[in-house]
């Protein structure tokens, strides 16, 4: 039990350590113009043309690093520092998140899983807080309730998982789509991989952090065991 405790705290202090890694590159690239000078929302416009997908959308959104692809509605929706940026980070993100509209596109299978999961995990989201912490409580005189929160908290760690292939498959798109049409130079090249390369890990990071949250719960049941 001491150990996953300790593993916790490595957990949450690597989380940290992403984060400022990420976001201090996010802001140096932002810093950084790109040459061509397109903004993240031409950037994102030419790739779903290179692509001949017609049926996305691009929408500026509020709020930092709020760029995400929607797969329900079909747009690509990029914060204001991205699209109307022309930095290599607004090049990155807005490249990345094409990536997935691509993706989609193309039925990759792991954003069909993706997508397939996030329904269920919407439905139990809200409930699932409230059933571990009922179950720690009443774990000796009703375990069955932490067990269920246990097997619905295992959900979202295998979500977390899946997201991995996606997001580095979406950055992968992304660089080789900007490398061929020389939408970056050499440099800006190696500045928009460090970018993504750096966003991804906080995905890692959360997954990792998410399987330590359920060996931790999962260990309060096998301890009541013994």
């Amino acid at each position: 039990m001491m150990s996953l405790y300790v593993l916790m705290i490595l957990m949450m202090i690597a989380s940290w350590i992403v984060s400022a890694r990420f976001k201090n590159r996010f802001s140096k690239y932002t810093a950084t113009p790109l040459d061509g000078g397109m903004s993240g929302r031409e950037i994102a416009e030419r790739m779903l043309r290179d692509h001949q997908i017609r049926d996305v959308q691009i929408i500026s959104t509020e709020g930092q690093l709020t760029d995400h692809y929607n797969p329900m509605d079909r747009t690509v929706n990029l914060s204001r520092e991205v699209y109307y940026g022309n930095s290599v980070a607004a090049a990155a993100v807005a490249a990345h998140e094409v990536g997935h509209a691509v993706q989609h596109a193309d039925a990759y299978s792991w954003l069909q899983f993706r997508s397939k999961m996030v329904p269920t995990l919407s439905a139990t989201s809200r409930v699932m807080p409230w059933i571990l912490m009922g179950g720690v409580f009443t774990l000796h005189i009703f375990p069955q309730l932490l067990m269920l929160g246990v097997a619905l908290f295992a959900l979202t760690t295998v979500f977390t998982f899946v997201t991995l292939p996606v997001e580095f498959d979406a950055s992968r798109r992304a660089l080789a789509w900007l490398d061929r049409n020389n939408i970056t130079t050499s440099r800006q090249h190696s500045m928009a991989k460090d970018a993504l390369h750096w966003a991804a890990m906080t995905y890692v990071i959360a997954a990792l952090s998410s399987l330590a949250t359920l060996l931790y719960y999962a260990s309060l049941l096998l301890s009541r065991r013994n």
